[in-house]
Formats: structure tokens, C-alpha cells, sequence
């Protein structure tokens, strides 16, 4: 359906793919991973004709209609998010809209003159929207607005009055009704909760066309793809599996590569200490020749391209009482809406409670009552005498200095540190060489989450109460703070939607329903046993 042949492709100075091929044929699921900035987005934009190749070329089979899903949406506004969701259908969309804004007409009391003219205007749009299958788009479209947790009520809202994180959402749902014959997905996940992320995953486990698509969920793409491309130094590689399988193989070929390369730097070593050693005596003159000439010939093998990886010893944090945190009889409404209702909790001394629950259940409501961000409308939250909190928010990304750079901030936060280990901290959390010299108004919304991050856990405190703290965070970042993380000897309360980070730092579950907070014994795979659901309300 898709090739790239012998593809090159530069960006300035950095050359991207050099003589780089790769092919995606009808029904395959395929993970393209990579180094932030080796190329994956242009991929895409190869494919969908955005740019260029510098050599070679990029072929698409005739007929094969693609749908591309970036993290750039563009301008919404003027269509509720029914329509926008809709919009790239064609007539039916145009008749979508032409049928709603009759509708509005017809509800408004000033228009009542117009009634009969505007009835007689909706049954010609209605008919024209039936023949044209509408109903069943519209139908289709609904449906996948749900799935990505759009509430009934604001599908008939302006889009225009969406965050950005909700019309990503919006353009996703967008390519998804297209149902075209291949997707390109680049980080689909992304600004999704937990259950949306298993209803897009049984999505594209039933589409039956080819998917092409990058993600920072290792569970995500662990369980959909059958093909990992990687891009590494320009090359593109192709490896039959998941993502797990991809990461076995490829530690192999490196451990084969390192063996071949000993060996043959061992051969080497040998032949040009005989080539220096009679090099000067006429009786080995020809045999001296001979090997020179074979060593000329010999193909050097490349020792093999590991990524580095830099591990940082973080500190122990000061030691807990029993009791960390108590909720007691807690209530809080917002509106009309009562969030908690005589609420009782108590996190004890090496507990990690991670927080289930939909939208709205008021998991984050819960971290900011006990970080005190939010005061309770009656009963309270008591730390205990020994503890010492870091709170992650997204709000807290947004305190950073946008004037300081990434190693200002940390060196403003951590004065009595040398540059050496700061320098060291940073390159953990993925900020190496000329990073840690960008101003905070020029990092990315995951540059800044790993910089707020590695700022809280070098002097850990002994209470970490973290809202989705992997929001923005590509997989080597999320290994690092997972290391980090599963050596911390404090308690901790945290929102995640990344399944990985659920399963492996839990000892406890709170699960916020409808019925009142439900409490696990086990972490997230007993919550998972237990409950027979992966999130609430998913089965």
C-alpha cells in the first residue's frame, strides 16, 4: 500500500534518513519508534505529501485513501463538536449542518413567521441527509465521540470552547469516522485518560485497514502492533513483533554486533602487530605486503550504535511517621454536584495509592484537597508531623521561570549542588549537551514536566502526590522516572492513565464511583483481578 524507496531526507544539517526504506501492506499494525527528533513525525508528512524527499521516493498505491492524525489540529470554531467530528465527510457533512442550523431556526420564538417556510426547508435537508446514509454517520460519529469520553452534553456544543487537549480529541475522532484505509497515527494517546485509551485500542484492534503509528505507551502499542520500524542514525529497521519483542531482538543484534566487532578488532590487532613487526625485514617483505593488502580489503564491522543512558542515584527521602496523610469526614461540591460526601481516608508509611475513576469522579479534586491546593467544604486533612510533600500538577509547569534556562532552574533550587551533578540530574530526565541551556519559554510541555520532576526527586521529599505525571513524557523518560520512582522509600498518591506505571508502582487502589470510593488491598493488578476491569466502567 505504502513504500518508502532508498528515501533520503535532511533538515538543515541533520541528516534524517539516508538511502532508507520500509514498505506497509494492507491489515499490518505497525509502531514506528525512535529518538525524540530522529524523524518520526516527517515520516508522516512524506506520506501524506507535506514534504519533500530529498532522494528517492515515496510511493502510495493508487486509490488508498490515508488518514493522518497529528498533534497539530489547526483552528476549531463555527461547528459544534458533532459537526466537527463530521466535517470531513463530504456532502454529508455540509447537509449535517445545513439540517442542525434549520433546527436552531425553528426553536427560535422571533422566527415564528418563517415556520412553514422553514418546515418545508427541513423535510427537502432531511431527505437529502437520509439518502446520503446521514443518520447512520451521525450515529457512528456519536459513538465515537463517547468512546473518547465526550459527554452527551457538549457534542452539540461550539468546539470552539473546547480546551486543546479536547479538540485533539475532537481531530482524532475526526480520522477515526474517515475510516480510511490506513492511519497515521502520531501519538494518539496523548491527552487521553485511561479509559479512552482502551476503547481507542479495541477501536484499532477491529480496524481492518493498515495503522502506522507512534506512541509513548508501551502497553498501547505493546498490544495493537505486529512490526516495529525503528529509526536509528538514518536508517530505518524493520523487526516482526510487539514492542517487547522489539527490545529482545534488538539487545541481541547488539550483543551479536559487539561479539563480531571484538572478534574482528582482535584479528586486526593481530595482523598489524606482524605488519609493524617485520615490516622493516626484506625475508617478510612479501607476506608483509600480503596482509597489508588483505587488511585494505577486509569490511569493517561498526561496533554497535547504544543508546545512552543515564542513570542518576536520587537521595532517600526523610523518614515517616505511621500515619502520612488522613482524610476525615470530608465533603465537597462544586455547583450543584457533590464530589465527596463524608469522605474518610488514611495513606500510612510506605503505601503508594494510586486514584481510579471517570472524568469528573474527582480524582484530581482528591490530590488537591490533601497537597492543600483545595480546602474541604466541611471535615479535614491532616499530614503527619514528619512529613514533607511534593506535589506534580500540571500547574506546576506553568510556575517555571519562562526567562531561566533548564539549568538556572535547577541551580536556583539547588545552590549548595555542584554543576556536575546537576548537569548529570538533568541529562536523567533526557536534557543533554545545549537542553540544559534552553529558556523554559522555549521547552516543550514534556521538557517541562521532566524538569519540574527531576527538581522534585533530587532531594526527595517523603510524600509525593502526583497528578499524571507522565503526561508529555516519551518511554526513555517514563523508564527513568519509573526507576526513580520504584526506589523511593516514601509514601505516595498519584492519578495516572499509563497502565505500565499503574501495575508497577501500586501497593494500593482507591476507585472513586458513583456509589461511593471503593478501596483495593492489592495494587493495580489485583485492582485489575479483583474488579474484573482494567478502568472503571471498561470491561
Amino acid at each position: 500500500m505504502i513504500r518508502l524507496d532508498q528515501v533520503t531526507k535532511q533538515h538543515g544539517s541533520q541528516i534524517l534518513f539516508l538511502e532508507a526504506s520500509m514498505g506497509v501492506f494492507k491489515g499490518e499494525k505497525i509502531g514506528l519508534v525512535g529518538p525524540n527528533g530522529s524523524g518520526k513525525s516527517t515520516i508522516f508528512r512524506m506520506i501524506t505529501g507535506q514534504e519533500e524527499t530529498d532522494g528517492g521516493q515515496v510511493a502510495v498505491d493508487r486509490g488508498v485513501t490515508i488518514g493522518y492524525f497529528s498533534q497539530d489540529v489547526g483552528e476549531m470554531a463555527g461547528r459544534s463538536v458533532l459537526e466537527e467530528t463530521m466535517a470531513g465527510a463530504g456532502e454529508v457533512a455540509d447537509a449535517a449542518h445545513k439540517l442542525h442550523a434549520i433546527e436552531d431556526a425553528m426553536a427560535d420564538p422571533e422566527r415564528a413567521d418563517e415556520l412553514e417556510a422553514m418546515i418545508d426547508a427541513y423535510g427537502h435537508a432531511q431527505s437529502r441527509f437520509e439518502e446520503l446514509d446521514g443518520y447512520v454517520l451521525e450515529a457512528r460519529a456519536q459513538e465515537i465521540l463517547a468512546g473518547l469520553g465526550f459527554a452527551p452534553e457538549v457534542v452539540s456544543q461550539d468546539v470552539a470552547k473546547l480546551s486543546g487537549g479536547w479538540k485533539m480529541r475532537v481531530a482524532l475522532a475526526k480520522i477515526l469516522l474517515l475510516s480510511p484505509d490506513a492511519l497515521l497515527l502520531d501519538e494518539p494517546t496523548n491527552h487521553l485518560d485511561i479509559e479512552s485509551i482502551l476503547w481507542l485500542e479495541n477501536f484499532l484492534r477491529q480496524f481492518e485497514g493498515a495503522i502506522v503509528m507512534t506512541s509513548h505507551d508501551r502497553e498501547f502499542i505493546n498490544r495493537l502492533v505486529t512490526k516495529i520500524v525503528e529509526i536509528d542514525s538514518g536508517e530505518l529497521t524493520t523487526f516482526t513483533g510487539n514492542y517487547d519483542f522489539y527490545e529482545q531482538q534488538r539487545a541481541q543484534r547488539e550483543l551479536q554486533q559487539q561479539a563480531q566487532y571484538q572478534r574482528q578488532q582482535s584479528m586486526l590487532a593481530k595482523e598489524e602487530a606482524f605488519i609493524a613487526r617485520f615490516k622493516a625485514r626484506a625475508s617478510h617483505a612479501a607476506q608483509v605486503q600480503s596482509r597489508v593488502k588483505k587488511l585494505e580489503k577486509i569490511e569493517r564491522v561498526e561496533p554497535p550504535r547504544t543508546r545512552k543512558v543515564i542513570e542518576f542515584d536520587f537521595r532517600a527521602p526523610p523518614r515517616l511517621g505511621e500515619d502520612v496523610a488522613k482524610v476525615t469526614a470530608v465533603s465537597k461540591r462544586y455547583g450543584k454536584r457533590d464530589i465527596y460526601k463524608d469522605f474518610d481516608l488514611l495513606i500510612r508509611r510506605g503505601e503508594r495509592w494510586c486514584v481510579m475513576g471517570i472524568n469528573g469522579a474527582g480524582k484530581s479534586t482528591l490530590l488537591k484537597l490533601i497537597a492543600g491546593a483545595s480546602q474541604p467544604d466541611t471535615g479535614s486533612v491532616t499530614l503527619g508531623p514528619s512529613v514533607s510533600m511534593g506535589y506534580f500538577s500540571q500547574h506546576a509547569m506553568e510556575l517555571l521561570d519562562a526567562n531561566m534556562t533548564a539549568i538556572e532552574v535547577l541551580q536556583m533550587r539547588f545552590s549548595y549542588a555542584n554543576l556536575g551533578t546537576l548537569r548529570t540530574l538533568a541529562g536523567a530526565f533526557g536534557f543533554s549537551g545545549d537542553d540544559t541551556e534552553k529558556k523554559c519559554s522555549v521547552l516543550s510541555g514534556g521538557e517541562k514536566a521532566r524538569l519540574v520532576l527531576a527538581a522534585m526527586l533530587f532531594d526527595p521529599p517523603n510524600f509525593l502526590v502526583l497528578d499524571e505525571p507522565t503526561n508529555h513524557l516519551d518511554m526513555a523518560s517514563k523508564e527513568t522516572l519509573l526507576k526513580a520512582l520504584a526506589r523511593f522509600e516514601g509514601a505516595m498518591l498519584f492519578v495516572s492513565h499509563d497502565r505500565q506505571f499503574l501495575r508497577e508502582l501500586s501497593t494500593r487502589v482507591l476507585e472513586l464511583t458513583a456509589e461511593g470510593p471503593r478501596t483495593y488491598g492489592g495494587g493495580y493488578r489485583e485492582y485489575v483481578e479483583q474488579s474484573g476491569q482494567e478502568a472503571p466502567g471498561v470491561r
